[in-house]
């Protein structure tokens, strides 16, 4: 039987390993808690008869499918006491993760706030069927329930997702310009720049965590969040440096300071015009981003 440290690359767990760290990350919007349940994933099939696994694939999505699930009902609690807005743990990847737009929509930080509004057993049916395929029956035996109840289960959570994603999706390379103009009139704390590229409603969530300083609450108005993002550049500290990098598949704003990343800020771009503005300050939620992660579908 294969160990962690003698596995071979036709190992299924190897073959399949990306894929598992995207289920999971979908699931849970932690990539910490994701490579837990991996690693949990492992364990499981270094203990069972490899031979006797007809579908090694499956057998696998669904012992990750488990543990995410178990997962997150023992983080309800956490999240009930969770100081201020709560959002994913943002996830550097590649420009190339782009070229998969159905797996870059997926792990957007516009997709995984809103998939963070259902239900767990919503979410991994939503997760399995809509972003993975995979069969009714196969997400039934996954879940306990049955098929006909997890059609029903993927209906309802479609139509939620639907009334709550962004409405038009734009090109990477719209995104960019946008972010690009963003940072621009961020360093300068150009008011008029801002606003130019604020909706009327845009909406701010941050997420510090209580450990690092940011609003409890959404920020929303276009004047209102350009007044705020205006005064950065006079109270920026000290040597920080502000760049365009590649958070969930999309271009985004990495902040470090002191040669330590202190925000990570993705946008939601509609109709030329950025409608929500995701700022991550919880620095056990920064410390992950050294090396981009290897996604799949």
């Amino acid at each position: 039987m294969a160990r962690v440290g003698d596995v071979t690359a036709a190992d299924p767990f190897v073959v399949h390993r990306s894929l598992l760290f995207t289920v999971a990350y979908e699931m849970l919007g932690s990539a910490a808690d994701a490579e837990d349940v991996v690693q949990e994933a492992w364990l499981r099939w270094d203990g069972v008869e490899q031979d006797t696994v007809r579908d090694p694939r499956a057998y696998l999505v669904r012992v990750v499918t488990r543990q995410a699930l178990n997962k997150l009902r023992a983080q309800a609690r956490r999240r009930e006491d969770y100081i201020g807005e709560w959002l994913p743990e943002p996830l550097l990847t590649s420009p190339d993760v782009a070229e998969d737009v159905e797996l870059a929509e997926s792990v957007s930080f516009a997709m995984l706030t809103v998939l963070q509004t259902l239900g767990p057993i919503e979410r991994a049916v939503f997760v399995l069927r809509e972003v993975f395929d995979t069969p009714y029956d196969e997400i039934a035996g996954t879940t306990g329930k049955s098929a006909a109840a997890v059609r029903q289960i993927a209906h309802r959570a479609r139509e939620h997702v639907a009334a709550r994603r962004p409405r038009v999706a734009v090109s990477r390379a719209e995104q960019d310009a946008v972010v690009r103009r963003l940072l621009i009139a961020l360093r300068g704390g150009d008011m008029r720049g801002l606003l130019d590229l604020m909706a009327p409603d845009v909406v701010v969530v941050a997420d510090g965590g209580g450990l690092a300083q940011a609003a409890r609450r959404p920020l929303r108005g276009a004047e209102l969040v350009a007044n705020l993002l205006a005064k950065y550049a006079e109270h920026a500290p000290e040597g920080s440096i502000e760049t365009v990098a590649w958070f969930n598949g999309e271009p985004a704003i990495r902040i470090d300071v002191a040669g330590r990343i202190d925000t990570a800020v993705s946008v939601v771009v509609e109709d030329g015009l950025i409608t929500r503005i995701y700022a991550v300050r919880n620095p056990h939620k920064l410390g992950r981003l050294g090396e981009a992660a290897s996604l799949s579908r």
